[in-house]
């Protein structure tokens, strides 16, 4: 685990910090809330929950699937994933000890009611911990910006993907690879300055999905329902002029955007 990943994730309970409201930690996807009137708490909740909805939607019906996600954190998407989509199980992976101990707090009771349907496991998206082919649907919300090595993480998800199954990423990355894009993006987000956020090209994971063997690769700009949301949202708290909120500054620059990224095995 990189240190800065570590420190980040482990003392403070990044999930509790009120930007991040409901224990999700996710920028939202706002497509249906209205940007135009005052937003609350809820709202802010419901924007992660959507995200996690458009990301579950992509991957096709999950009733009966077996379901992995890849940086799953609280696990809140987990628990969502089963009270909505019926999979068959979910399984949540995280590299951080201390985030897989807040998940099973978090979900005691969910994990006494129905065992064998959620689990959680300690692992690197790049050494996955899991037999092949045991997932139909793999799954990853705002954590493949801090993943080191995408062609391994790649090459993991094909491996663990049972034929005919699928992946959706949801994370953001620069728009192409321009040389400079490292540099601007330090000089804009702290998050980038101390490497917590790896500036890639989107690029950088279609093409590590296809040299894996995947299929029918796809990568959707979504950052529309993501920055103007998010922007007005970290506007509670920051000021303008502050560094979260030159994150809607970068995509108004098209440096950087956020995109779904969409894939299958054959």
């Amino acid at each position: 685990m990189r240190p800065v990943v570590q420190e980040t994730y482990g003392p403070a309970d990044l999930s509790g910090e009120a930007i991040f409201a409901g224990g999700f930690i996710n920028f939202g996807y706002w497509r249906a809330i209205d940007l135009d009137a005052p937003l609350t708490e809820a709202e802010r909740i419901r924007s992660q929950e959507d995200l996690y909805r458009h990301v579950l939607g992509s991957v096709g019906p999950l009733a009966g699937v077996r379901v992995l996600e890849v940086g799953c954190g609280l696990g809140m998407g987990c628990a969502l994933a089963l009270r909505e989509c019926e999979p068959a199980a979910v399984t949540g992976m995280d590299i951080h000890p201390q985030q897989l101990r807040r998940a099973h707090s978090a979900h005691a009771g969910l994990l006494r009611r129905q065992p064998g349907r959620l689990r959680f496991v300690q692992g690197a998206a790049e050494r996955m911990p899991l037999p092949d082919g045991e997932f139909g649907a793999v799954v990853s919300v705002e954590a493949a910006q801090h993943f080191p090595d995408l062609a391994a993480f790649a090459a993991e998800t094909a491996r663990v993907l049972r034929p005919g199954g699928r992946v959706a990423v949801a994370s953001f990355f620069t728009v192409d690879d321009a040389p400079g894009r490292p540099g601007q993006l330090a000089g804009l987000l702290k998050t980038y300055a101390n490497g917590l956020d790896i500036a890639r090209p989107v690029t950088a994971l279609t093409e590590a999905f296809t040299a894996a063997g995947l299929t029918g690769v796809r990568a959707e700009p979504i950052g529309q329902h993501v920055w103007p949301g998010w922007d007005l949202w970290l506007g509670r708290q920051w000021a303008t002029g502050t560094w979260p909120r030159n994150f809607l500054r970068a995509y108004e620059q098209r440096i950087l955007d956020y995109y779904l990224i969409t894939a299958g095995r054959r």
